[in-house]
């Protein structure tokens, strides 16, 4: 800031006027080249590119084989894997559909898949926040038991559920399944979520009191919108495994009519012969909700893991 003086006709001092200084010049591009650092070469950009497609084109290649060849009937696979549909059959879909029980065991997986999720997400939620923001001594040994079941090996937790779902009447029930789920799920999504609760101020909830708002109005109307990617996050990573899991269906499912996905696709599998193309169909319909779930929630996904890397 600068000072200027300013004398009228007469001599005398008005007084003084206190003027700031003009700014200088903001380099603009500069800022941002310090702030992100300076740009790779050409080489650099292209071999990064030339990795990344490779990559992609590894990673897809397995799925477009998967999708052609469920187009293809048994003698056209026999003869020639690597070929081309060049007359596509569509005839594997309907088999693994209607006569495999495919539809059976589509909506088994999605109800027990999506039970899972929801149950597990809500309660690890209310259990997070509670554990981030307490104090308390017992609470902390509360939360490294929740962190503890990171570790638990799976098959070591197998004959004690099964025992355990014996003993409740609900062997062989989508309603036993969806509580094992839960249970294995609820550690993972406590680590997540408590981690996300950390980060935010107290302030937020202090302003929300001030402000007449109870404390389930905090939780659910000021800190869950906060924490949307770490649940999206959440939601896909125990979205994925459970519906791809063939080890507890296998061990506590008896009726094949509560079968999901995995455990039905062993049905095209014989001891002399194999289906080979309604087994490629019924790959294709057990990974398309995995496909559009990525799809609809990539962007919640990088938002999700990339939180809290700039601070």
């Amino acid at each position: 800031m600068s000072q200027i003086t300013r004398t009228t006709s007469d001599g005398n001092r008005p007084g003084t006027e206190i003027k700031t200084a003009p700014s200088e010049p903001i380099d603009r591009a500069s800022a941002r080249g310090k702030r992100r650092g300076p740009r790779p070469s050409l080489g650099a950009q292209f071999m990064s590119s030339t990795v990344l497609w490779v990559y992609a084109f590894i990673a897809i290649t397995p799925l477009l084989l998967m999708l052609m060849n469920s187009f293809r009937t048994n003698q056209e696979l026999a003869t020639q894997p690597l070929g081309l549909p060049l007359s596509p059959d569509f005839s594997s879909y309907q088999r693994a559909w209607i006569e495999a029980s495919f539809s059976t065991y589509f909506v088994n997986s999605l109800v027990v898949t999506i039970a899972s999720v929801v149950l597990s997400t809500v309660v690890s939620l209310l259990a997070a926040y509670g554990l981030a923001r307490s104090q308390s001594k017992v609470l902390q040994v509360v939360e490294s038991i929740f962190v503890s079941g990171l570790m638990m090996p799976v098959y070591l937790m197998i004959v004690p559920i099964f025992y355990l779902l014996d003993s409740m009447g609900m062997v062989s029930t989508r309603e036993g399944l969806i509580l094992v789920y839960t249970a294995v799920s609820i550690p993972f999504s406590v680590f997540v979520l408590g981690a996300f609760f950390r980060q935010l101020p107290l302030e937020l909830e202090e302003a929300a009191r001030i402000d007449g708002a109870g404390p389930f109005r905090i939780f659910w109307a000021v800190m869950v919108p906060l924490v949307r990617p770490a649940i999206a996050t959440v939601i896909i990573f125990r979205f994925v495994p459970i519906w791809n899991d063939f080890f507890y269906p296998l061990i506590l499912i008896r009726d094949p009519s509560k079968y999901t996905l995995p455990v039905g696709l062993t049905s095209f599998f014989g001891e002399y012969q194999t289906d080979w193309s309604t087994l490629f169909a019924g790959l294709v319909i057990a990974t398309l909700p995995l496909i559009v779930l990525f799809l609809l929630a990539t962007k919640q996904i990088v938002a999700g893991l990339t939180a809290g890397m700039g601070k």
